[in-house]
């Protein structure tokens, strides 16, 4: 169960029982305790993970440096029906989650946040701010305008957008 401090995890059996729960920062020497900890029950074969698009992403890239043989697979959350039944704890969702990927429940290979597709998705997060900051300042100034002396808000106020912008930076 992942989250932006703590990650969550629950070590299961092939047969089901729980071997172990406990908690570890998201830092590089947790992730390093969390994969000693689990290594400690004994040969780990899949590790389910939550999130590895967010919160679950670094844990994820670790996952599979450090290790070639555990197979890492995306695990969805619960419903909210299903978390309602059992309760809401991180340790909850962890065991649910190593339960999922027991199951076959879970079986998708987790993702793998690099190459093209997240060249791609920080390309449009930049792009998305850009958008939004040109946006805001725009407003901005605007607003500005709205107090300004009337000859000068008369001035400007016929003016497009990009002419209003240079004539600004003109000033």
């Amino acid at each position: 169960d992942t989250h932006k401090d703590v990650h969550a995890a629950v070590v299961i059996s092939l047969l089901g029982v729980v071997l172990g729960r406990r908690c570890f920062s998201t830092t590089a020497s947790g992730y390093e305790s969390l994969l000693e900890w689990a290594r400690g029950f004994g040969a780990l074969r899949r590790a389910g993970v939550e999130c590895t698009g967010s919160y679950g992403k670094a844990l994820t890239r670790y996952l599979r440096a450090a290790t070639g043989d555990i197979a890492v697979i995306e695990v969805n959350k619960p419903d909210r029906a299903t978390r309602r039944r059992r309760g809401k704890t991180d340790t909850v969702d962890a065991e649910a989650a190593a339960r999922a990927v027991l199951s076959g429940q879970a079986s998708a290979t987790a993702k793998t946040s690099d190459g093209n597709v997240e060249m791609l998705r920080l390309f449009k997060l930049a792009k998305s701010s850009a958008i939004k900051s040109r946006t805001q300042t725009i407003n901005q100034l605007k607003s500005v305008l709205i107090g300004a002396d009337p000859g000068l808000r008369d001035e400007f106020a016929a003016l497009s957008t990009k002419a209003l912008v240079r004539r600004c930076a003109s000033l």
